[in-house]
């Protein structure tokens, strides 16, 4: 389990938060192809709230219906995933957290659609940001806009 207590969340661009309060359940990874293709990733990394309260602080996320049985929440502004809705609970994107360090993955699902060579990207050469020589330029200027990891009273800032 990932701990009772309230943890918050929400998107890139800060127009939709939440507040989970209560004890989160397992966390999972999702290698379905719906889960790739609504995560544009290699996996879906989400975690239930089945016996918590999920509270949404600021906006809400608009839904896109992925199949029968499922909905996906996301931001609009940003596009940024937040839920999978399905009939036997909420689940919640693990890297919308604002700390997600410590909701680490339990079980993996849809493995028969994990693309091949998910297992062997622990073993590729790893390289710190700025040590891409053609992107640390830029790099060392970006200013983030993206929202903090932490609530705001208002945002984006005045």
């Amino acid at each position: 389990m990932s701990g009772h207590t309230n943890k918050t969340g929400g998107c890139q661009c800060g127009a939709v938060r939440f507040r989970v309060e209560g004890t989160l359940g397992d966390a999972s990874v999702c290698h379905c192809r719906m889960c790739q293709k609504a995560f544009g990733a290699f996996y879906a990394p989400l975690v239930s709230v089945r016996d918590a309260k999920l509270v949404w602080t600021r906006g809400a996320p608009a839904k896109f219906q992925s199949s029968n049985a499922v909905l996906r929440g996301f931001c609009a502004n940003c596009g940024t995933p937040l839920t999978y809705e399905a009939p036997d609970g909420v689940a919640i994107a693990v890297g919308a957290f604002d700390d997600p360090a410590g909701i680490v993955p339990k079980v993996q699902w849809g493995v028969e659609a994990k693309l091949p060579f998910a297992d062997t990207i622990p073993t590729l050469p790893q390289h710190d940001t700025l040590a891409d020589t053609n992107a640390a330029p830029f790099l060392k200027t970006l200013v983030s806009y993206q929202h903090p990891d932490h609530d705001t009273d208002v945002w984006p800032p005045k």
